[in-house]
């Protein structure tokens, strides 16, 4: 992707949600439809990473048992359920995403 398509997209996806999500602007709506827009940003963030987690730079599937980073998701879920901290999870799931790129490659 080049820069120019990573900033509209930016644009457009802040617009969005600014025009939906602001307090202050006179259009409302339904509290179902506002519910259901708290879950927008973790399934953008789970159709990022599967890619990036099932498959490897030239588009083939990667071996699920010892493969790092399906390893660190499942550390990473974990810890996040454990510990309830976004950026103590954030440094410990990077710590056992590098130490795992590092033993197992």
């Amino acid at each position: 992707m080049t820069w120019f398509l990573l900033i509209i997209l930016a644009i457009v996806v802040f617009m969005n949600r600014y025009i939906l999500l602001e307090p202050n602007l006179p259009l409302r709506l339904p509290k179902w439809f506002q519910q259901s827009l708290q879950y927008s940003a973790p399934c953008l963030l789970t159709a990022i990473a599967t890619p990036i987690v099932f498959m490897d730079e030239h588009g083939v599937f990667r071996e699920t048992l010892l493969n790092p980073y399906f390893l660190a998701t499942i550390l990473t879920i974990l810890i996040a359920y454990k510990v309830r901290h976004t950026l103590l999870t954030i440094v410990l799931s990077l710590a056992c995403f590098y130490g795992l790129v590092f033993w197992l490659n």
